[in-house]
């Protein structure tokens, strides 16, 4: 009877320290998401306000400070194009193109009054093609990989933006896009 007693107290401590450790996962969870909302809302200026919009800030909140590497695709360094396609094999579970103007060919355009969390916006910079994406934010903020200072979020209200903005867009549906890998103009687009 004793030896049952035992047993079940060591079971009940068991299953108490299982619970903490899971509440402890749950609640570093919860604060890494705390700080990513903080961080967007309060520093940035952006307002979070849906579920999908969580996880697109938590992942770009995760890649800031990246640096910017032509043709990369990892941390340890992304051009624009490759994160614009990491954000939506990631946070949307799509494939989206592998190059600015790809991306571009596989969106539906839209008004830049109309962007929404996780549309792209396309940049003309110094080119009549399109040479940079990112991926907007809300509030005018894009998140997106610069030559100068890796991944980063900026202002579509910044001189410099506004001057070379092209268009925003919203990719179409899986059956109307167009994959191509077309290496021959990819090095020009991702600056």
């Amino acid at each position: 009877m004793k030896t049952k007693k035992i047993i079940a107290s060591m079971l009940f401590i068991g299953f108490c320290l299982v619970s903490h450790a899971q509440t402890t996962n749950k609640s570093k969870t919860g604060d890494q998401d705390n700080l990513t909302k903080e961080y967007f809302s309060q520093i940035m200026g952006v307002a979070i306000n849906t579920t999908t919009s969580t996880k697109l800030y938590q992942f770009v909140y995760d890649w800031l400070g990246t640096p910017y590497r032509l043709g990369g695709d990892s941390k340890k360094g992304i051009d624009c194009s490759k994160f614009s396609l990491a954000v939506y094999e990631n946070v949307f579970n799509t494939t989206i193109g592998y190059n600015s103007r790809n991306q571009y060919d596989n969106v539906t355009p839209i008004r830049k009054s109309d962007l929404q969390a996780g549309d792209l916006v396309f940049f003309k910079i110094r080119s009549k093609s399109i040479t940079h994406v990112g991926v907007y934010l809300g509030d005018d903020k894009f998140a997106h990989a610069s030559s100068s200072k890796g991944v980063m979020v900026s202002s579509l209200n910044e001189a410099y933006w506004q001057r070379y903005y092209y268009n925003g867009g919203r990719p179409k549906k899986d059956e109307d896009r167009i994959m191509t890998a077309d290496a021959s103009n990819y090095k020009e687009d991702n600056k």
